[in-house]
C-alpha cells in the first residue's frame, strides 16, 4: 500500500463507527470510538523504513474528520499534499507535482485500518484480534492476509484519541502523534467538498 492510501486510510480510521460496547478488547473500543462524531487537529508523523537503521522520515499538518466516511488530511511539510474524502470519492492532491487523483470510497472492499473500524462490531472481530494492551492502547492484527498492514495501534490518553502506530506489510513503521484535537468542532459535510484546480493534471480509478 502506497504511503499516501495507507495515511487517508488511517484518517478514515477515525472517523468510522462500532456499533455496541461491552466488556471484551473490541467493546471497551468500541466504548471510545463511538464518543467521536467530529475532530479538528494538528498531527505528526514518522515513517521508519525496516531495520534498526532504517532511514526515518517526518511530515506534520493538521486533519479534520467527521463521522462517518468524511476526513480530510492535509500535509504541510516538508511537502504539501491533501488527502480528503467527499463521501462519494476519495482524492489525492499533490500541490508540488500539480496532480490530483481520485478513486471510488468503499469501505466494504478495502482491507485497510479503514476497514477495521468502518463495519460493524461482528465484523472486526471476524477479521481482526483486538488487543487491550493497557495505558490506552489497543492493537489489531488482521486474520487475513490480504490486509495492507500487519499491526495497528491506537494509542488514547484518557478518552481522547492521541495517536496511531502502524506495521506494514514492508516493516515500514508509521508513528502519527495527535495534538490541539478540538473534538467539538462544528462540521459539515459541505467541509469536505473539493474541487480539481483547473490546471492539475487529472488521474480518475472509478473501478
Amino acid at each position: 500500500m502506497s504511503r499516501i492510501l495507507l495515511l487517508a486510510a488511517l484518517a478514515l480510521c477515525l472517523v468510522a463507527g462500532i456499533a455496541r460496547a461491552g466488556d471484551s478488547a473490541t467493546d471497551r473500543l468500541a466504548a471510545r470510538l463511538e464518543a467521536i462524531h467530529a475532530l479538528t487537529g494538528k498531527f505528526t508523523q514518522s515513517r521508519q523504513e525496516p531495520g534498526p537503521d532504517g532511514a526515518v522520515s517526518h511530515s506534520s499538518g493538521s486533519f479534520r474528520l467527521l463521522r462517518p466516511i468524511f476526513f480530510a488530511w492535509d500535509i504541510e511539510a516538508p511537502d504539501s499534499q491533501l488527502v480528503i474524502a467527499d463521501g462519494q470519492y476519495l482524492w489525492h492532491y499533490d500541490r508540488d507535482l500539480e496532480t490530483v487523483t481520485r478513486r471510488p470510497l468503499n469501505t466494504q472492499q478495502t482491507q485497510t485500518p479503514l476497514q477495521v473500524l468502518a463495519g460493524d462490531r461482528a465484523a472486526l472481530e471476524q477479521r481482526y484480534t483486538v488487543s487491550d494492551t493497557g495505558r490506552g492502547r489497543f492493537q489489531l492484527e488482521p486474520k487475513e492476509k490480504t490486509a495492507g498492514f500487519r499491526r495497528l495501534t491506537l494509542v488514547f490518553n484518557g478518552d481522547a484519541l492521541a495517536g496511531m502506530e502502524v506495521l506494514d506489510n514492508l516493516g515500514q513503521q508509521l508513528m502519527i502523534e495527535f495534538s490541539d484535537v478540538d473534538s467539538a468542532a462544528k462540521l459539515g459535510p459541505g467541509d469536505f467538498e473539493f474541487q480539481p484546480p483547473k490546471d492539475a493534471d487529472l488521474f480518475y480509478h472509478d473501478q
